[in-house]
């Protein structure tokens, strides 16, 4: 919860484009403020120990159809 702070200050920088015409630039802070959302709620959850580690793993490929299994 330490690291809220950063939503309110983008939050603060998008209204303030928005209210000076500055469509793109507010738009562009909404996707940051999404994105801080993200990796904060991330970050707590690896802190939680609620991720799952995949490394190392890979997938099995998919069996390949037979010409003679395809109708």
């Amino acid at each position: 919860m330490a690291n809220e702070w950063i939503i309110d200050v983008l939050t603060d920088l998008r209204s303030f484009a928005q209210k000076n015409g500055m469509q793109a630039t507010a738009a562009e802070l909404e996707d940051a403020c999404l994105v801080a959302l993200a990796e904060l709620a991330s970050k707590r959850a690896g802190e939680a120990g609620l991720t799952k580690s995949y490394e190392g793993r890979t997938r099995e490929p998919r069996q390949q159809l037979a010409e003679s299994d395809v109708a």
